[in-house]
């Protein structure tokens, strides 16, 4: 290795060790904004009303972007409505929390119109998942912890399957300990680790390769999900992810729910689970199944950019937020 690539790998691993900040906890009377960056909200008034109800009634205040129920074909306003609601959320002193409305598509569209600024010197979090994978890679790259949970569409009225979800966003959000013991998998790779976590939505972090947006795995734990692919498209995603160096010096993989997998004419021939074990069977970290986050009504919430200490074994996984 030359004196240049050296200097550059050990800057690298430096900035993969310096430990995320932390936005100031909710309290009574913080003000949370819903807006809406990626898929319209068509009919989902009563999803959005449950939302500020939720808020409300932990002593929160809320406030929705001006332009959260806008339309501009698949997407809840144009991007520069879109891109205009986050970023007065981002520079608002006033407002603690950003909690986004739906995810779907879109967010993709408006990362590199925005202005971090302001959010650096007064932080907030940042709420969501699915398509909001996005934005949870660049506030992460930003250098700031996330919060991957349920959004306002979420809020169906499918109230006993939602109470571990909204449970543990408010512990989230509030900062209370989060603390996870999952039921074992017979696929299961053992072992403990403790590194921070990150990752999201797998075509999401798929998409980001190449661009600033994208995450360096290096010494961190990776989360992911998946809803509506085939089991060969998950499959090129993650040997496209693993070409790209995302699993070289990875920590540790927890494997949420992998929602409607369609079906191909072709089978796939194994199960999900031992399709993620054959392409990472390079590796010898831990890898933890059975991670109630995703597309299901039960989608626990994750601080993300957290260290997070993992044990998994083959009768249990304990995930614990430092």
């Amino acid at each position: 290795m030359s004196f240049s690539s050296s200097v550059l790998a050990q800057d690298k691993m430096q900035t993969n060790q310096i430990k995320l900040k932390q936005p100031p906890y909710l309290k009574a009377g913080d003000t949370v904004a819903i807006v809406a960056p990626s898929g319209v909200l068509n009919n989902r008034t009563t999803e959005v009303e449950r939302a500020i109800a939720l808020l409300k009634s932990w002593n929160l205040n809320v406030v929705v972007g001006k332009h959260v129920f806008k339309s501009d074909n698949h997407f809840a306003g144009t991007d520069s409505e879109r891109c205009e609601d986050f970023q007065n959320a981002l520079d608002n002193p006033k407002i603690k929390a950003i909690w986004c409305a739906r995810g779907g598509y879109g967010t993709v569209r408006i990362l590199d119109k925005l202005d971090y600024s302001k959010f650096k010197e007064q932080p907030k979090w940042l709420i969501g998942y699915s398509d909001i994978t996005a934005l949870h890679n660049q506030v992460h790259n930003e250098g700031f912890e996330t919060i991957h949970a349920i959004m306002c569409t979420s809020l169906t009225d499918k109230e006993s399957e939602l109470e571990q979800s909204i449970a543990t966003m408010k512990i989230a959000i509030f900062g209370e300990a989060l603390n996870y013991t999952l039921k074992g998998s017979k696929y299961n790779k053992t072992g403990n680790v403790t590194a921070p976590l990150v990752g999201g939505n797998l075509t999401m972090l798929h998409t980001m390769l190449g661009s600033e947006t994208s995450i360096d795995t290096s010494g961190k734990i990776l989360f992911i999900e998946e809803i509506g692919e085939y089991k060969y498209h998950i499959d090129r995603m993650l040997q496209s992810l693993k070409r790209a160096g995302y699993f070289s010096n990875c920590k540790g993989v927890i494997v949420g729910d992998m929602t409607k997998i369609r079906k191909n004419t072709t089978p796939w021939g194994t199960s999900i689970e031992q399709l993620i074990l054959d392409a990472l069977a390079e590796y010898d970290f831990p890898i933890a199944f059975n991670m109630p986050a995703g597309h299901e009504n039960d989608n626990r919430a994750m601080i993300l950019g957290r260290t997070v200490e993992l044990k998994v074994s083959e009768s249990k996984t304990e995930l614990s937020f430092k």
